[in-house]
C-alpha cells in the first residue's frame, strides 16, 4: 500500500511563507497528476493546486499569484510553495496523487498538514 507524506505545515503571520512537500513512501508507476487540496473547518474540500506529468498547471483563483506548485518525477514528490499567505488559508492542506492505466488507476491521499494563518 503506498503512503502519502505530507510536511512543511505550521503556524505562520499573515504576509508569511511556507513550503509543502509530500512525497510516496515507495515508487509510484506513471503518476500524472500530482496535486493539493485543503479543507477548513466546516468547510468542503476544494482545489488548490494541480500539476500533470507535462508540467502544466492549474490553480483555484483564491491562491493565483501567491502559490507555486512543483513536482519532481524522480523523487515522486510534490511541492506546493505558499507566499503571502492570508488567514483565510488556514486549513488541513492535503495531497493527492492520481495516475495508473486504464483498469489500473489509483488515487492516493496524504494524511493531510495544517497550516494555520494568523492574522
Amino acid at each position: 500500500q503506498v503512503q502519502l507524506v505530507e510536511s512543511g505545515g505550521g503556524l505562520v503571520q499573515a504576509g508569511g511563507s511556507l513550503r509543502l512537500s509530500c512525497v510516496a513512501s515507495r515508487s509510484i508507476f506513471r503518476i500524472i497528476v500530482m496535486g493539493w487540496y485543503r479543507q477548513a473547518p466546516g468547510k468542503q474540500r476544494e482545489l488548490v493546486a494541480t500539476i500533470n506529468s507535462g508540467g502544466s498547471t492549474n490553480y483555484a483563483d483564491s491562491v493565483k499569484g501567491r502559490f507555486t506548485i512543483s513536482r519532481d518525477n524522480a523523487k515522486d514528490t510534490v511541492y506546493l510553495q505558499m507566499n503571502s499567505l492570508k488567514p483565510e488559508d488556514t486549513a488541513v492542506y492535503y495531497c493527492n496523487f492520481r495516475g495508473g492505466i486504464l483498469g489500473n488507476e489509483y488515487d492516493y491521499w496524504g494524511q493531510g498538514t495544517q497550516v494555520t494563518v494568523s492574522s
